[in-house]
């Protein structure tokens, strides 16, 4: 599987994984597994041989939020800043964040709004501020 957390391998641990497939969910026990390469094999409970395994590609693998531990300062969850509006810093509103993407240098933001645009999640530097109360993301960024 691919693991978006980090360390990849982390998701073997955590409790009350769930499988998506084919619009339904049900619930996942790592019962082994490890790292491997870029990505992470399991060995699933019920899942027990090769025509189960198979049949489970594609799935999506989730948490439940409560699961997940709080981030530390500066940092977020992707599914906190998706549908977030995006402003410039001189009050412009850009749109809302469709979604993320990683690109190894660092995450980037699609802003969706009178056309797409890719923003680098660079705190500090791009990214000035993250408020999840005003759902809002303020950012210094010089579009075209």
């Amino acid at each position: 599987m691919y693991s978006y957390t980090d360390p990849r391998e982390a998701v073997l641990d955590y409790k009350g994984l769930m499988l998506g497939h084919n619009g339904e969910w049900q619930s996942a026990e790592v019962v082994a597994g490890q790292r491997h390469g870029k990505s992470v094999i399991a060995q699933f409970e019920g899942i027990d041989d090769r025509d189960q395994a198979e049949a489970m590609v594609g799935a999506d693998i989730g948490v439940r939020r409560d699961a997940l531990p709080e981030p530390e300062d500066g940092r977020f969850y992707w599914s906190d800043l998706i549908g977030l509006k995006v402003i410039h810093h001189d009050g412009t509103e850009l749109g809302v964040v469709e979604s993320m993407l990683e690109t190894g240098a660092h995450d980037v933001m699609v802003v969706v709004g009178d056309h797409e645009r890719l923003i680098p999640f660079v705190t500090d530097k791009i990214v000035l501020g993250v408020d999840l109360s005003l759902k809002q993301i303020r950012v210094g960024w010089e579009w075209d």
